[in-house]
């Protein structure tokens, strides 16, 4: 999720500066690259509890063992809370789960690459220490109360902070994981529609996806119960965004969004400090509470926008927030989902095409049913699994088009086979899931530690 904030930069005091700063993420295509990230779920091996952060099985070793492959450690005070590499991270989210943010890549094949690493890296850590990760969009055993905290300031804070707001806000942030894209745009116009676009269709990814059916050991009901976490987690900073579809959406209504979203922290002097629920707007006039006459640098902005959490959220790239965490395979399969329909431009245009009638209230209708339904949710007159066959159709050509080869001759379209495979069957992987808990697993969710471990 995140790692210490960086240096404050020039006071802020004029929402053009922040403006600004968002436009400065524009760039040309051939500049546009692809980074994932995605989150495991770490475990011990033998008891399949979470691991905590201290310990010789812990996540604290992890991270020390992973600095052989020349990881750097970052650090809150002598805490170890991130790694860092080659523009890529590891950090932690508040339960333990392991985080990949890659690097900046051009190509899928070299994301492929990167992914494969990182888990060979993991898997031979992990294995001197008796733990194990596995992808699922929701963890399938333990309790809330059951899952260690991580020692990271800002997430004391949103542990306080989240119970206000909504009922799943502590689950969202103990128990689920997920794998994210983040993509480029050329200018203010090619962020607004493939803002519009991904967000429309980011529940075509969720049912896709769906990968969380179970809830302390029995089928909560969901195919995507992550998905469905996040409806009741804070209403300030979730939602479909409707203005999004509106007109005179651009930087300048982003950053109004984010202007009305109450903040978490400002970090300090090597310490996040408390300012849950006060306005970055009376910052900006130097009347934030506690703090009077101090004005934001930057870096405060930047890490305010870390703390929304939208289907899709807009720094100086778009992320693609929908997917359930899973096996390797479908890592590499959500970015070229989202790179197939969005970097190339007769791609873009089809997809625009596909969603471009559909209504606030058919999009919050997908929203409300893809988590418990998935692929079989009804839409206009037929189902999700029809809009994402018509999805992968179109990302398969974007991909095409691109024709970027890896050493063997193959372009980037075999990367999408697993999820056509999911969309053609009909069948989610949350589906998958419980027709072995229904069957060969004999009503216990214990043997998918191991079938779909790393």
């Amino acid at each position: 999720m995140s790692r210490p904030p960086e240096s404050r930069g020039e006071p802020i005091t004029d929402k053009r500066q922040l403006v600004e700063y968002m436009e400065g993420g524009s760039k040309p295509k051939a500049d546009w690259r692809i980074g994932t990230e995605h989150e495991k779920f770490a475990y011990d091996l033998k008891t399949l509890q979470a691991l905590p952060y201290e310990g010789e099985a812990g996540i604290k070793a992890i991270l020390e063992g992973m600095m052989r492959f020349g990881w750097e450690a970052i650090r809150e005070g002598e805490t170890i809370v991130a790694l860092s590499k080659d523009k890529c991270a590891i950090t932690l989210e508040p339960g333990g789960q392991f985080e990949l943010s890659g690097a900046p890549l051009e190509t899928l094949h070299q994301t492929c690459t990167e992914v494969h690493d990182h888990l060979a890296q993991v898997k031979e850590v992990c294995g001197e220490i008796g733990a194990g990760m596995m992808g699922l969009g929701f963890n399938p055993k333990w309790p809330r109360a059951d899952i260690p905290w991580m020692p990271k300031g800002r997430y004391k804070i949103m542990r306080e902070y989240m119970p206000k707001k909504g009922n799943l806000g502590l689950d969202m942030m103990l128990r689920t994981c997920t794998i994210q894209t983040n993509l480029d745009f050329l200018d203010e116009a090619d962020m607004v529609k493939k803002f519009r676009v991904s967000l429309a269709l980011q529940p075509i990814a969720t049912a896709l996806f769906a990968n969380s059916p179970f809830t302390e050991g029995k089928p909560n009901g969901f195919q995507s119960f992550r998905s469905h976490i996040w409806t009741d987690t804070d209403p300030d900073r979730c939602g479909i965004l409707p203005f999004v579809f509106e007109d005179g959406m651009g930087f300048e209504r982003y950053v109004d969004y984010m202007l009305d979203v109450p903040m978490y922290f400002v970090y300090r002097d090597d310490q996040y400090v408390d300012v849950s629920g006060q306005s970055f707007r009376d910052f900006m006039q130097g009347r934030l509470p506690g703090r009077p006459g101090e004005l934001p640098g930057m870096g405060d902005w930047v890490d305010h926008m870390t703390t929304v959490f939208p289907e899709v959220r807009l720094k100086r790239f778009l992320e693609m927030r929908g997917a359930d965490g899973g096996p390797w395979r479908r890592i590499c399969a959500l970015p070229a989902f989202w790179v197939g329909l969005l970097y190339d431009d007769t791609a873009l245009n089809a997809a625009w095409d596909l969603c471009k009638s559909w209504s606030l209230a058919d999009h919050q209708a997908l929203r409300d049913s893809v988590p418990r339904l998935g692929l079989k949710t009804p839409f206009q007159h037929g189902t999700v699994r029809d809009i994402a066959l018509e999805c992968l159709k179109i990302a398969r050509g974007g991909l095409r088009a691109r024709a970027y080869r890896d050493s063997m001759g193959d372009d980037e379209t075999h990367f999408l086979d697993t999820l056509v495979a999911i969309a053609q069957s009909d069948r989610t992987p949350a589906e998958e899931l419980l027709e072995a808990y229904n069957g060969r697993w004999q009503g216990s969710v214990d043997p998918v530690f191991k079938e779909y471990a790393y």
